[in-house]
């Protein structure tokens, strides 16, 4: 199998790691995350008209990618700088699903970046599982609380998962409902997160919404397997930074008159997260190569690499920390927030122990 980028990806890949280089440093990202909105207007159009957000589309979708390699290059970058934009919430989650319910107007107006979108369905007690979903529909009216919402106050519209029949943890009866930000009954309440962004608690009572699908289950699976492929990708971006920090302040701080690197005990260390930088990369491309295939492949190899990136990013945001001592826990120091992204990706579309049983669950069907 050859593992080199296609030309087209190659030059995504430099054009976006350029960009982000120049534009993004520490301290841009750090008023970033000090503001009410918890992100740059300014750079998501920038990115948008550099072709990331197009990135994330198929051609028959509007966009010029779409694959789980094209899905990979991006998100990869976006970890390596910290990147707190909703691209994955908004952009391929939110993007991907109106693609999935052919709704080519808003997916066109957010790959142009004109369009803000959250995707309402996770609830207070259904922690990983896609189909628990309590949030009914009466006379075509909305009722429930949905949480930790990513992306809600900045989205203009919120893309909402509620029970038509069946049971509360029912894969069948989901449906896929689109919601104007300022319909009546919706209220949203935001707060910050540890790792930079901003989620909300949403309530629907009574609301009215647009609906996309009567296969939501369907549609989610899909989709949140393209984010837990991008989710370890990030993550191996963020880590790839975590450990070329620690390689750099390993080669220029000094103990006893020579580079601390030099100590075995800690070259030793260094090694360790090398290799397991080498062994994340190879599950991060495993899972974008097997995004096509049939749902239970795809889904087992899914779960490998989360699970596997969960394990690598703990070492190595841990040894990273340790090794370089009271700076790793300074924000004006690039390190503090990528360890804290590493740390919190674990948690998101299930952690290592989740996704270890569902491996089990898949090899033995």
């Amino acid at each position: 199998m050859n593992f080199d980028l296609t030309e087209e990806r190659q030059m995504l890949q430099d054009s976006l790691r350029r960009y982000l280089r120049d534009k993004y440093s520490t301290a841009t990202r750090n008023e970033i995350l000090e503001s009410a909105a918890g992100m740059s207007t300014d750079v998501w159009a920038q990115l948008a008209e550099l072709g990331v957000i197009g990135a994330l589309f198929t051609e028959e979708q509007g966009g010029f990618g779409g694959a789980g390699f094209d899905i990979a290059v991006v998100f990869e970058e976006l970890g390596r700088a910290g990147v707190v934009e909703p691209f994955m919430d908004s952009a391929l989650i939110g993007g991907r699903i109106l693609a999935a319910c052919d709704k080519s107007d808003l997916v066109e107006e957010m790959i142009g970046g004109g369009l803000q979108l959250a995707v309402a369905h996770g609830e207070p007690t259904s922690r990983y599982d896609l189909s628990h979903v309590r949030t009914s529909v009466d006379g075509g009216k909305l009722n429930g609380r949905k949480a930790v919402v990513m992306n809600a106050e900045m989205a203009d519209h919120l893309i909402v998962s509620a029970r038509t029949s069946g049971d509360v943890a029912d894969e069948a009866g989901i449906s896929l409902y689109l919601v104007a930000k300022d319909a009546p009954g919706l209220t949203i309440q935001g707060y910050p997160l540890l790792a930079g962004g901003r989620a909300a608690e949403v309530t629907l009572d009574g609301v009215e919404g647009e609906l996309l699908s009567e296969d939501g289950f369907a549609v989610l699976s899909d989709v949140i397997a393209l984010a837990t492929t991008a989710q370890c990708a990030e993550t191996l971006g963020a880590m790839d930074t975590a450990t070329r920090l620690t390689n750099d302040y390993l080669g220029t701080r000094k103990q006893f008159g020579r580079p601390i690197g030099t100590f075995q005990a800690l070259a030793h260390r260094m090694a360790d997260m090398l290799i397991e930088m080498e062994q994340a990369r190879s599950a991060v491309i495993n899972a974008a190569g097997n995004l096509n295939e049939e749902t239970r492949i795809r889904d087992l190899n899914i779960s490998a690499a989360k699970n596997l990136l969960g394990r690598a990013g703990r070492l190595i945001a841990e040894e990273a920390i340790q090794m370089h001592g009271g700076i790793a826990m300074t924000q004006e120091y690039e390190l503090a927030h990528i360890a804290k992204r590493i740390t919190m990706a674990d948690h998101r579309f299930g952690d290592t122990d989740h996704h270890l049983e569902r491996f089990i669950a898949l090899s033995a069907a």
